[in-house]
Parts: structure tokens; C-alpha cells; sequence
């Protein structure tokens, strides 16, 4: 099992350095067993080069198999764990910016209190990137807009509103709530990466055509270039808590929201780790 968790995190973490790092075992050790696991099977499994490694063609058909031992023996674990009454095990999970800074610290702070034993793996991504790493066992679960693949199982936790942020002396700043109409033609910075998004779904069911100056999936540079006065935006609420810039913020005049939820790949295989994550979302929704 080590030597299976030595090659996938290597082929995570891009290099043996950072994967013996991640193991707190000798960069020789990780390789070691890496190089074992070729010898053993006959077939090499990554290009080694100075700037990292990556998979070969037989890595690429190994890994899925790796990842379903590696969550099948992480799942025995904690079954282990919970028929002798220990609370602890690790939970993976995905998830984009706005969650990981507005929303997931007072969840696991509060999960820490409860259950000191369990550890927390992150890891920050787009939508797509999210899915694909619940899809492939990366990750336990992940927060992602709904609806998604209709073979996982999902949980609806919050709608989260999308709304306009104007420089400060905007002119439609002088206005409480801003039709979507008004932002035909505006310099506009574009919240997207890669596939569509909900604000880009929202332009065209209105038929707005604004100026795209700057797409980005990064909410924070888009408000810093809408403080310098670059453009307007159209950003969630979940990530307009807290932040530093001298920016307009205002609704639409007919509020457009995204459905956020945790989205597993299978509930009932899940750890008891990831239970008792996903039994502390479910009462937490349900309270508020």
C-alpha cells in the first residue's frame, strides 16, 4: 500500500521531492518504491526528466486502478476506525475560491473542535476541475454548482446570489438595484474559465452584449481591476464578504442565483469521515 500511495502522490505532486515532502518519507525512499513497483510489474510507469515526472501510456491505464485500491483501503480503515468507536480519517476535499475563503474555515474550524482526529485535504480548482476529481477518486467530495453529472449524489446546501460590482462614481452606481440591460456596451470583466459559465448563461438569455475587456476565473483580480475603474462585473455574493476593495456592490433588478452543493460520487461508500463532513453540512444547511 505505501509503495501504491508513494506513486500516486509522486504523479500528483509532479516530483519525488515534493511527494516525500507530502509522506515525510526520503526523497530515495519514494523513488525507491516508485522504481520497485516497475521492476515488480516489468513496464515503466513515469518519465523522469530534470523539470519533474509525468505518466507513461502503462501509468495512465495503472493509475484508476491505484486510486480504486488506495479509496477501498482508505474506506476498510475507517470502518475499522468506527467499530472501534475512534473518530478520525482524512476527508478530500474540492472546491473553487469562493467556498474555500467564505464558507469552508468556519465549517472545518468547527469540525476541528468536534472531531480533532480527522484531517483535511483541499484542493482548489474550477468546476470542471472539481468534477473530474470526484469522477477519478482524487477527492471524496467537492462543492460544485448544480445540477452535475447525474450519477453522483448531491446535497443542496446554499443559493448563492450573483450580483453587479461598479467602481466607486459609477453612474449606475446611483441606482438601487441595476437591470441587466444596463451593462450593454460596458467594459465588462468576464468571471469564466474553460467552459460557460452562470454569468455568461445570464448575458445571453437576456441577449446583453457588454465589452469584454478581461476574462478571468479569479474573483479577486476581477475586483481589483474594477476598483482601478478597468470595467463593471458580475461576481456571487459568497465572495463579496470581507474584501478589501473600494467597490460598488449592487443586485439585479431580477435576482439571478447559483445552486451550490456537495457533490459525491457515491454516498453510500463513502469513509465515516466523510460522513460525519457531510452529516455536519446537512445539519448546517438545514439550521439556517
Amino acid at each position: 500500500m505505501l509503495k501504491y500511495l508513494a506513486f500516486v502522490k509522486t504523479v500528483e505532486k509532479g516530483s519525488f521531492t515534493l511527494a516525500a515532502q507530502e509522506l515525510n518519507y526520503a526523497q530515495s525512499s519514494v523513488s525507491k518504491m516508485v522504481a520497485d513497483l516497475e521492476k515488480e510489474w516489468g513496464m515503466t510507469l513515469l518519465e523522469r526528466s530534470k523539470s519533474g515526472v509525468c505518466l507513461t501510456s502503462a501509468g495512465e491505464q495503472i493509475m484508476p486502478f491505484l486510486r480504486k485500491v488506495l479509496n477501498d483501503y482508505h474506506e476498510m480503515e475507517g470502518q475499522i476506525y468506527r467499530m472501534n468507536g475512534i473518530e478520525c480519517g482524512v476527508v478530500r476535499i474540492g472546491t473553487f475560491s469562493s467556498v474555500a475563503i467564505n464558507w469552508l474555515p468556519n465549517i472545518l474550524a468547527k469540525l476541528q473542535q468536534d472531531y480533532p482526529g480527522i484531517e483535511y485535504e483541499m484542493l482548489l480548482g474550477d468546476y470542471e476541475e472539481v468534477e473530474q476529481w470526484i469522477d477519478k477518486g482524487r477527492v471524496d467530495c467537492g462543492f460544485l454548482r448544480l445540477p452535475t453529472l447525474p450519477k453522483f449524489d448531491t446535497i443542496l446546501l446554499k443559493q448563492d446570489e450573483y450580483k453587479v460590482v461598479l467602481p466607486e462614481g459609477h453612474s449606475l452606481a446611483e441606482k438601487e438595484t441595476i437591470a441587466i440591460e444596463d451593462l450593454n456596451e460596458l467594459p465588462f470583466l468576464l468571471l469564466e474559465r474553460g467552459g460557460k459559465t452562470e454569468v455568461s448563461d445570464l448575458l445571453e438569455r437576456y441577449h446583453v452584449q457588454p465589452d469584454i475587456r478581461f476574462t478571468t476565473w479569479e474573483d479577486f483580480a476581477i475586483m481589483a481591476m474594477v476598483e482601478k475603474g478597468m470595467g463593471v462585473s458580475i461576481l456571487p455574493d459568497m465572495i463579496l464578504q470581507r474584501i478589501p476593495y473600494e467597490i460598488e456592490i449592487r443586485s439585479l433588478q431580477k435576482p439571478y442565483y447559483r445552486q451550490i452543493g456537495l457533490v459525491i460520487k457515491n454516498q453510500r461508500h463513502t469513509t465515516p469521515a466523510v460522513q460525519k463532513f457531510v452529516d455536519y453540512l446537512s445539519f448546517r444547511t438545514e439550521a439556517e
